[in-house]
């Protein structure tokens, strides 16, 4: 479990093809510790560290990761957020994050404001509807809060720490991100239908 406070951001070493999947190889400064099968949040996506060492970990990622999220897109140089999962203890600063992206969104337009910046995020329908006002959102990882809906979008604000903390700052129009609905909304939605639907 995470929670959407990124606590470095890392730059893709190389990505190898294995089978349908790949091996993604990260270097990352301060994150030296990492233990062997330790879940770590890649912009969002929840990968087993499978190597680790040299300033750097290594993550297999299978056909199903690629698919659901932006990770197969990623090549050498590319930037991602990061974020070791959860300790016993930790505060919780963000929502609760699992690291199970939802789909991928799109960024539509963005706009400086006077706290930072403002972005409308484009949704695939089928997550759209467990987007609420006030509600919370991961976006690559980043917890975030919905200012607004507008149908399939939502309107998000960034400050300046999650700007220069996070990739957010080099997000443009067409960007694509991974996004994680908040996760009660699905169980919530689950209960309301009942064993029968």
């Amino acid at each position: 479990m995470f929670t959407g406070i990124v606590q470095a951001v890392g730059t893709v070493r190389a990505v190898t093809p294995r089978d349908a999947g790949c091996d993604l190889t990260v270097a990352c400064d301060g994150f030296d510790a990492l233990a062997i099968g330790e879940s770590i949040a890649v912009s969002g996506v929840c990968l087993s560290v499978a190597q680790a060492g040299d300033g750097a970990f290594t993550a297999n990622v299978i056909a199903e990761t690629l698919r659901r999220t932006t990770i197969g897109a990623l090549g050498a140089g590319d930037r991602v957020n990061l974020e070791r999962a959860l300790a016993a203890g930790d505060r919780l600063g963000g929502h609760i994050v699992a690291g199970h992206v939802d789909g991928v969104g799109t960024i539509a337009r963005r706009t400086t404001a006077p706290y930072g910046e403002e972005i409308e995020l484009s949704l695939p329908r089928e997550i759209a509807r467990y987007v609420a006002e006030k509600g919370s959102i991961a976006v690559d990882g980043v917890s975030l809060t919905v200012g607004e809906v507008r149908g399939a979008s939502c309107v998000l604000y960034l400050i300046p720490h999650t700007l220069s903390a996070s990739i957010a700052g080099a997000y443009a129009a067409g960007t694509r991100v991974n996004v994680e609905v908040d996760v009660i909304s699905r169980y919530v939605e689950r209960l309301l239908r009942g064993d029968g639907e």
